[in-house]
């Protein structure tokens, strides 16, 4: 029996028609508001949400959209292989780091974000392997986190245009670090995920204020 997953605020109305539907609008709806807040600009960043998990269905964003005019037409249904089963385009180049988070965080839904901060700091932080966020009432914003006494560790992994490699490295890291809620992915960008596209927007918002903060930070201490 296929198991359907409501993932974000439209996916609840009755009106919305199907789950992909749904799912398919409120990224498109994530991918415009993203961009206004310069997340993604042009066509960086791509995103999806789980609409069945027996058998594994996912809506994802298709290669070179632009995010600031997405539409659900620039989403595409793929199964749990990535190959598309619905609608029109090439999903994504980086569909494998999509199905690995999905599979290994039980996650309903991945956002991936190319902020400006968010590329100077997995730089900067990159012989670290990651940035350690302490301290911040905003962690509390990430899912099972109570206290801003809270150490998040974000690791940072090297970009490769590998993509089949770079999946299994954020598997890798997935396994090491149960407890991480994204992941930087060097001079490129953030993936993050969530039960629900919902949480996942929530904790790109949370993340990607604290990257920002870590960065003024810096660069005024420097001034």
């Amino acid at each position: 029996m296929t198991e359907s997953l409501n993932n974000c605020s439209t996916a609840n109305d009755p009106e919305a028609g199907s789950a992909f539907a749904a799912a398919a609008a409120s990224l498109a709806d994530v991918g415009r508001e993203f961009y206004r807040r310069g997340w993604v600009l042009g066509t960086s960043g791509n995103f999806s949400a789980v609409i069945s998990r027996e058998p594994l269905r996912l809506a994802i964003t298709v290669s070179g959209a632009d995010k600031g005019a997405l539409t659900a037409d620039d989403v595409i249904e793929i199964n749990g292989t990535g190959q598309r089963i619905a609608g029109t385009g090439r999903p994504s180049a980086e569909t494998g780091l999509h199905l690995a988070i999905v599979r290994l965080r039980s996650a309903g839904a991945v956002l991936h974000t190319h902020s400006v901060w968010g590329t100077i700091l997995s730089n900067t932080y990159a012989s670290a392997g990651g940035i350690s966020i302490t301290g911040y009432e905003m962690l509390k914003g990430l899912a099972g986190v109570g206290t801003h006494e809270h150490t998040e560790w974000l690791p940072i992994i090297e970009n490769s245009q590998d993509y089949d490699a770079l999946s299994r490295e954020v598997a890798g890291i997935l396994a090491r670090r149960p407890e991480a809620h994204g992941i930087l992915i060097r001079r490129h960008g953030l993936y993050t995920w969530g039960k629900d596209c919902s949480e996942a927007r929530r904790h790109v918002e949370i993340i990607e204020f604290l990257l920002e903060v870590i960065g003024r930070s810096a660069a005024g201490a420097r001034s």
